[in-house]
């Protein structure tokens, strides 16, 4: 088997440094573009089976701001 050795300006060549890797991640951003998603619609209470939150939770939860306090 063959042992391959890069030597050092070759190296040099490939590490373009943060600003060539930024420059190139900038021209790749359209071919990364994810199409817009419809957000999921809510579920109603009624139709969620099977799930035990013991009271304490429910209480801590219900009460921090982002869910109902």
């Amino acid at each position: 088997m063959q042992k391959h050795s890069v030597t050092s300006s070759a190296r040099r060549d490939q590490d373009g440094g943060l600003e060539e890797l930024r420059g190139d991640c900038a021209r790749m951003v359209p071919h990364w573009a994810v199409p817009v998603a419809a957000a999921p619609a809510p579920v109603p209470a009624s139709l969620i089976h099977g799930i035990t939150v013991p009271p304490a939770s429910a209480r801590m939860v219900g009460g921090m701001s982002e869910y109902g306090g």
